[in-house]
């Protein structure tokens, strides 16, 4: 731990694979606000404020533009957002993180602030998992320890798809938000 009591190690996993149905293109090309930035360039640069390193999780051959964090691809297909999770906390735990925050590239009003939350309720308890919670758990915003990728691969070769498998498997806690903040996690 630090000296303000957060991890010393937070990596930071932007899920970016998948496309938007009603756009039928990647969510991470999606142009935002100024119509220059992408989703990807955007979230990437809101996670890097807390987080370093940061990872991107795509599919194989999507492309995304130019980003100051390293892509990873998830090569395992139709199983979804967990295995994209798997993917993002291995390379995290291979770069000698313990922590990552772990985020959706269509976060796109993700405040930092929460991620400090989120971190400094992981550095006070022993949990695999701190996620927000406004009524609902936000999987795609929340702190993860990179060691459960393992946990990740005995559930994706069990046939488990969802996030909600591995929060039901682990030591996770929720964090109460705002509902300030709960609009930042929209998306998530």
């Amino acid at each position: 731990m630090t000296a303000t009591g957060k991890p010393a190690s937070l990596a930071g996993v932007v899920l970016a694979a998948g496309a938007s149905p009603w756009q039928g293109r990647a969510k991470a090309l999606k142009q935002i606000r100024d119509g220059h930035t992408t989703a990807v360039e955007h979230v990437v640069s809101v996670v890097a404020e807390r987080c370093q390193p940061v990872f991107v999780v795509t599919s194989p051959g999507q492309s995304v533009p130019e980003l100051p964090a390293e892509v990873v691809r998830d090569d395992v297909r139709g199983h979804g957002q967990l295995s994209a999770v798997g993917r993002g906390l291995r390379a995290a735990a291979e770069a000698g993180e313990k922590y990552a925050f772990v985020c959706s590239v269509d976060a796109e009003l993700l405040d930092p602030d929460v991620i400090d939350v989120l971190v400094a309720r992981a550095a006070a308890v022993d949990a695999d998992i701190v996620l927000p919670w406004d009524g609902t758990n936000h999987y795609l915003a929340a702190v993860y320890r990179t060691e459960l990728a393992a946990v990740v691969d005995d559930l994706v070769a069990a046939g488990e798809r969802g996030i909600s498998a591995l929060i039901a498997r682990v030591d996770s806690q929720r964090v109460v938000i705002s509902d300030a903040d709960s609009h930042s996690l929209s998306h998530a």
